[in-house]
């Protein structure tokens, strides 16, 4: 992947804190639902119910897609990022713990949350593994998207 790109991709994941995730449903719909996430470089995470549609959605396929992008008023701002990616649960505790740890840094101006944050036993949290990167940015011209390969 060129170094360029690269870095685009990883300033764009870390101007934003929330993605829409789409997951298979077992009569073939998809499911696109909107979560938070974190990244550690290119591997993005999000948690969710241990009980919810999107953790039996994975449990029997990992194929997920994915957005991320923002609101503008300006068209030639349009910008974000747009994903193929295998979801895998995260089940080692450290790895769990360091994804509940890297939360509150996504939001900075947060105050105290009015409950406890949730602890690995109380969320399941998915590791998503990027196959395909596509990276759209309108000022570079109308639709324009560059395509990565992981």
């Amino acid at each position: 992947m060129d170094e360029a790109i690269r870095k685009t991709i990883l300033a764009l994941l870390d101007e934003h804190r929330i993605m829409t995730v789409a997951t298979l449903r077992p009569d073939g719909w998809p499911q696109a639902t909107t979560v938070g996430y974190v990244n550690d470089g290119l591997t993005l995470y999000f948690l969710c119910g241990p009980d919810s549609q999107k953790a039996a959605n994975l449990a029997a396929d990992d194929r997920v897609s994915l957005t991320i992008d923002h609101d503008t008023s300006d068209l030639m701002a349009i910008s974000g990022l747009s994903m193929a990616a295998h979801a895998h649960p995260v089940t080692d505790r450290a790895e769990a713990e360091k994804v509940l740890g890297l939360l509150p840094l996504k939001y900075p101006e947060q105050g105290p949350l009015p409950f406890p944050m949730p602890t690995p036993d109380d969320v399941r949290i998915f590791r998503l593994t990027p196959t395909v990167i596509s990276v759209l940015d309108y000022s570079r011209g109308f639709g324009h998207t560059d395509l990565v390969t992981c």
